[in-house]
């Protein structure tokens, strides 16, 4: 027969301390890619670096990219502008647990339209094509923490949660925590 698991306050605290420092430790990786958003190279080649998955991809693929690669044209550096802004608000988010529930909606989003524009669905439709690519998996990352209501670990959520009355869906966890 195996002994029970024991839960104590020093196993609860460890469990809480993993899941801020996975959240944080996320954001971090959020900050950084947002930093580089930031340098005007990422605004002078924003049209090239969709022009560049372009290549080699089925026809219809090569058709959703070039939508969007027309589209982003009429004006890259205010895309490329909105991607930075949206890349900072998700770090700050990640960072400290502040709307969690919409920083992982947001980063859901900007992750599968990362998935679906540059990376161009990053599948396996040409030959030596080794991943799926990163941002399908992010989407994933984003989910676990929204299950976990890693917001409410040593983040803003647990704070702000009671006092947001009808926008407190934007925040991790339920108004009791």
């Amino acid at each position: 027969m195996k002994p029970e698991l024991e839960i104590t306050d020093q196993s609860v605290k460890r469990r809480s301390l993993a899941i801020a420092v996975t959240r944080i430790a996320f954001g971090l990786v959020w900050a950084i890619d947002a930093y580089f958003k930031w340098q005007p190279a990422f605004a002078n080649n924003f049209v090239s670096y969709l022009q560049e998955t372009y290549d080699g991809q089925p026809a219809i693929i090569q058709a959703w990219l070039n939508l969007w690669i027309k589209f982003v044209s009429i004006n890259p550096h205010l895309f490329a502008r909105l991607v930075a802004l949206g890349e900072t608000s998700i770090a700050i988010g990640l960072l400290l647990g502040l709307f969690s529930n919409l920083t992982y909606a947001a980063g859901s989003l900007l992750s599968i339209v990362i998935w679906a524009v540059p990376e161009g669905f990053r599948g396996p439709y040409t030959a030596g094509a080794t991943d799926i690519g990163t941002g399908i998996i992010y989407v994933f990352g984003f989910l676990g923490l929204f299950l976990l209501s890693a917001g409410l670990y040593y983040g803003l959520d647990k704070v702000l949660k009671t006092k947001l009355g009808s926008w407190s869906f934007l925040s991790s966890g339920s108004a009791e925590n």
